[in-house]
Formats: C-alpha cells, structure tokens, sequence
C-alpha cells in the first residue's frame, strides 16, 4: 500500500475526537475560544488522552498570516488572519489530525493534508507573511488561557462580532492573556514555538 493509500487507510479508521462540525461550541472569529471548548469537550469525555491534544495558535511578528481553503474565502486565494487556532491531535495510532472550525478541509483532517492544502509551502510566501506556531499542551491551555473578549470591541465599546453566549474564560490569576498566547516570542507565555518547517518535521508524518 502506497503511503497516500496507507494516509486514507488510516483517516477512514479513526474515531474523531470531536463531535461533528456543526456539533461543536462554535462562534464565529472568537476561534481561540471554540479551540478551548473543543479541548473541554475531549478532557470531559475521554476518548482520547488529553495529553495528545494541542491547542496551535498561528501567527506571525506582524499578524498577517496567509492560511488557505477557509470558509471565509472558499476559493484559491488565502484568508489573510492576524492570528488563527487550531487543535492538533497527535494519536497514538501515529498519524496526526488538524480540526479547524473554520476551514473547508475535512474536519478532522489528516495533518499532512491539511498543511499541503492549507499552508502551502514557505517558499512561495514573502518572508513577513510566513507562519509561525505556538503549540500549548491541552491540558496547558485549559488551565491556563483567559479572555475577557476586549479585543473584539471598536473604540466605542461596540462588539464588531458577537460573543459567545457563555461567560467569558478566566483563571484564578488572570481575565486577559490572549496576546501571550498570540505572540511568536519563545520567551512569551506558554508552549513552544515553531517555523513551518519545524512544526511539519515535529508532527507530520515520517514520509511527509
């Protein structure tokens, strides 16, 4: 079997970690919270290990980064998003699967597949617009992430997207920590940051 047959073999066996799409807690441009409650909903129901789940933020020093197949734009060109998240779930099945909410890919999709299609390749990207990633251990993120939705209102307090309709995410220690999680400094915050090409050799698979 050839390693794209063996992929599908694979993707065709596994049991997703998530209920289906439209199943999901989901709120349109507020993705690092529809990340944290898909992270809930994996530690509350134990299917999966939490520890082979990650919370990726994507991003770069100027917050435009390219990401293609979106549904905001369907067609060939990219969404350009100041930041973006995703969970990535590393099982032990050893193939990797990439669930974004917002994408036009499969969901879960194979991560190989989802990289190919949806972050291209860095050669053909201007330096500036190249992507970064902040991988968070699940657990990390739940205990650890906190919101209080201020980056999503206009100078005059006005909502540009609506918010969730659950009380915003908060820790005994912090209500506001979003750009920590944001940012591309490997001093900043929590996780550990990586190129394209090391997040690709860290979790894709070996005949990637």
């Amino acid at each position: 079997m050839d390693g794209d047959a063996t992929a599908a073999a694979t993707a065709a066996c596994y049991q997703p970690a998530s209920p289906p799409r439209d199943a999901c807690v989901y709120s349109s441009c507020y993705c690092e919270e529809n990340i944290w409650k898909l992270c809930e909903y994996i530690k509350n129901h134990n299917q999966y290990p939490l520890e082979e789940c990650y919370a990726v933020f994507i991003s770069n020093e100027r917050k435009m980064v390219p990401i293609w197949k979106q549904q905001t734009r369907p067609g060939s060109g990219p969404v350009i998003w100041d930041y973006h998240v995703v969970l990535l779930h590393v099982s032990s099945g050893g193939q990797s699967f990439i669930y974004d909410l917002d994408t036009v890919l499969p969901f879960p999709c194979l991560f190989d597949t989802y990289v190919e299609d949806a972050f291209k390749s860095d050669d053909d990207i201007h330096p500036q617009f190249r992507r970064k990633f902040r991988v968070i251990r699940a657990d990390s993120y739940l205990k650890n992430f906190a919101s209080d939705r201020s980056h999503m209102k206009d100078s005059s307090g006005n909502w540009r997207e609506p918010p969730p309709p659950y009380p915003c995410i908060e820790t005994g220690d912090s209500k506001m920590n979003l750009n920590d999680f944001i940012s591309m400094d490997p001093e900043v915050g929590w996780g550990a940051v990586y190129t394209l090409s090391e997040f690709v050799h860290r979790f894709g698979s070996k005949n990637y």
